[in-house]
């Protein structure tokens, strides 16, 4: 088969949310199949990225995209029924590449709807659809969060983008969800369209446990840091949660590990025992050094990569509901769980004060992401999917 993919980021390297999953579907798919990559260059590191993807055999369209230029020139949408996501992810340049390739490929595939815009008008062509995050639903969330005048701009997102997912839906051949909660959630806003559910991955040798490394009372997130989910978590953890586990363990310090840090999440080193690190080589060397992993966010759909990672690592995480839906373990024997501050910082305390009880989660964790959480395990629905593809595609063409 043919592959097309399509993606917001150039699919490699492998070091943010986005690009860790959809770097795994290229590697997975090129492995029986021609891939062909059409994604977005947001800076000069995608553009490497690119030149490194050709220098492995797959060829990449990467089209340069301004993420500044392409808001601005997207706010005349407000006065219009058209997503604000659309304009913000439209390009004629690349939907060029995509009408170019159409005749290639024996299938697409589109990691979030809005690449998979680009493909409306190729009906001939099986199409997929990865909802990485529910982008829609995820809207409503933030419109929940916030106050006027963005809390109307996010709903009114929610409401378009919404639309938008029904109508391509039910063209594709398949949508894809992270987990069962969103498959849940999509089969009630978008009843009548096929799904399925294909889960993130953890890469178990590269994130392995190395307990000699822990610091005592060393709490540790990871995460890109311009991402709202991420900003409000660690703003909302480092307000009302660490000041309680302050109060109990002195020497207690958060360190927050990940590129682009807002100016929010940097004015969170002027609190006591914070330490924002901004871009680092390794993740992992930094993840290594945590007695506990903390997960406080408010928003978040799929399965969160920071929390598979810790515990992939070893470490006794303590999250939110919403940030450990995704994962399907079990409070208490995998994870700790807590929404409100208080018990957030009665868990995290509880594992700072008992070392033991701290090792024997964390080494719980790890057992739980071996038995469910390889990449050969969460993609085996992926054949599945590539298969319903070619079954759909004309008989000529099949031929």
């Amino acid at each position: 088969m043919n592959v097309l993919f399509l993606s917001q980021r150039v699919p490699y390297p492998p070091n943010r949310g986005d690009k860790i999953t959809t770097w795994r579907l290229v590697e997975r798919l090129r492995r029986a199949h021609e891939v062909r990559v059409v994604a977005f260059a947001h800076d000069p590191a995608d553009e490497k990225a690119a030149r490194d993807l050709e220098a492995m055999g797959i060829p990449v369209a990467a089209v340069p995209y301004d993420d500044r230029w392409k808001k601005l020139t997207s706010l005349p949408l407000l006065l219009t029924s058209t997503p604000l996501t659309l304009g913000v992810y439209g390009s004629r340049e690349l939907q060029r590449e995509v009408d170019a390739l159409s005749g290639w490929a024996d299938m697409a595939y589109a990691y979030s709807s809005s690449m998979g815009a680009f493909l409306e008008r190729h009906a001939h062509l099986p199409r997929v659809m990865h909802l990485g995050e529910l982008d829609s639903d995820k809207w409503r969330q933030y419109s929940e969060r916030t106050g006027w005048p963005m809390s109307w701009v996010y709903r009114r997102e929610w409401r378009t983008l919404l639309e938008f997912e029904r109508r391509i839906a039910h063209a594709f051949t398949e949508n894809v969800l992270c987990t069962p909660l969103e498959q849940r959630i999509f089969q009630e806003q978008i009843p009548g369209a096929s799904s399925v559910v294909l889960r993130n991955g953890v890469d178990l040798e590269a994130f392995a446990p190395a307990p000699e490394l822990a610091e005592p009372d060393h709490l540790v997130f990871t995460g890109v840091m311009n991402y709202y989910p991420n900003v409000d978590g660690c703003v909302w953890f480092v307000d009302e949660v660490l000041p309680l586990v302050r109060e109990r363990h002195p020497a207690a310090r958060f360190t927050i590990i990940g590129a682009h840090p807002s100016p929010e999440v940097k004015a969170l080193e002027k609190v006591a025992g914070v330490r924002v690190t901004g871009f680092v080589d390794s993740v992992t060397e930094w993840v290594h050094k945590g007695a506990v992993a903390v997960a406080p966010l408010r928003i978040a759909r799929g399965i969160q990569n920071k929390v598979l990672e810790a515990m992939a690592c070893g470490l006794p995480v303590v999250g939110t509901t919403s940030a450990t839906q995704g994962v399907e373990g079990a409070p208490g024997r995998d994870y700790l769980v807590a929404d409100d501050a208080r018990l957030f910082a009665d868990h995290v305390c509880a594992l700072l004060g008992d070392p033991a009880r701290a090792r024997a989660l964390g080494g719980a964790a790890r057992a739980f992401v071996e038995q469910n959480y390889t990449w050969e395990t969460v993609f085996r629905p992926l054949d599945d999917i590539v298969a319903k593809c070619a079954a759909t595609r004309p008989s000529a063409d099949r031929t």
